[in-house]
């Protein structure tokens, strides 16, 4: 599986020596990949407010963004999937 495009994600950002350059949440130290670790350890979205500082808007925009890259692709045209390498 591909690495998301976090870049996308307008709730998040990377800067080069904060955190790392880890992707976090625009504006803070907190690293989104402690949602997913907080989240798959069994801990509530109202826990990860309270402990991290962070909002409920910015924690759905990351899940959001997350599962909407798990979407199939949008298949090709018949029309654009007839041109080959000979045609043009």
């Amino acid at each position: 599986m591909a690495a998301l495009d976090w870049s996308q994600c307008p709730t998040v950002e990377s800067i080069p020596g904060k955190v790392s350059g880890a992707w976090v949440f625009k504006d803070t130290r907190m690293p989104v990949s402690a949602v997913f670790e907080n989240l798959e350890a069994g801990a509530s979205i109202e826990e990860i407010m309270e402990w991290f500082d962070v909002s409920r808007e910015q924690i759905e925009t990351v899940l959001t963004f997350a599962a909407r890259s798990l979407d199939a692709p949008i298949p090709y045209s018949s029309q654009a999937a007839s041109v080959d390498a000979h045609s043009l």
